[in-house]
């Protein structure tokens, strides 16, 4: 996974948005995987905005996560996961809809909504049957992902009502002394949030329109509901 990560900021398509030198981004890295197995709070960039992260399964470090950004409990929370087989860890059904959208746009800026099973805590779903989940087309996200061996919260980090952020230095800005890390991998590429679409009834219905295009998502999912 590190050397994916030395492609993206050298080699592949965002090539030189890296602030700091490979040593030091894979050094926070590790950092913020051992913050994270210990129970802490961190920020990171992906492929839309900055995120704010915790393990999925440690209630108080998610409950930390509402604390920081200012963020009423009973709102879910969106998760991040680093291949499809942890799909099955979290959803009670990979639904084939689900499954024609994952294959078309993961990894991605799309969010996806199923019904949850009982190894996702209460508090990440505010209390709701569904999961929201994507797979970030970004290395740093995934290497914690991989690194813990377990999703990681995917909120926007940034306070709740304020603008989502795209440098380490806004997230500094905004919160970063409630925090345990934040991880500079410069701006992030994206700067929209990701699109998301609600699996878990009988019609595919668009929650928040972003980064993926409802036409490019009507062309899998024809019968697609906006709201």
């Amino acid at each position: 996974m590190l050397n994916a990560i030395y492609y993206y900021f050298t080699q592949g398509k965002y090539a030189g948005e890296l602030t700091s030198d490979m040593t030091e981004i894979e050094q926070q890295i590790k950092q913020a995987v051992t913050i994270l197995k210990n129970g802490g709070v961190v920020a990171y960039p992906t492929d839309t905005v900055y995120g704010l992260g915790a393990c999925m399964t440690d209630i108080n470090a998610v409950d930390r996560i509402f604390q920081v950004k200012g963020r009423p409990k009973g709102m879910a929370l969106p998760v991040l996961l680093a291949d499809l087989k942890q799909i099955e860890e979290i959803v009670t059904d990979f639904t084939p809809a689900a499954k024609r959208l994952a294959e078309e746009f993961f990894p991605g800026a799309l969010t996806i909504i199923l019904p949850k099973n009982i190894s996702v805590p209460d508090i990440i779903t505010g209390g709701g049957k569904t999961i929201a989940f994507r797979i970030p087309n970004h290395p740093v996200p995934l290497a914690l992902v991989k690194g813990l061996g377990k999703p990681i919260v995917g909120t926007s980090a940034n306070l709740s009502g304020h603008p989502s952020v795209l440098t380490a230095a806004e997230v500094r800005e905004q919160i970063g002394d409630k925090i345990d890390l934040v991880i500079d991998g410069g701006r992030c590429p994206g700067g929209i949030e990701s699109t998301v679409i609600d699996l878990s009834g009988e019609k595919p219905i668009i929650r928040r329109q972003g980064a993926i295009s409802i036409e490019k998502l009507i062309k899998i999912l024809p019968d697609i509901i906006t709201v």
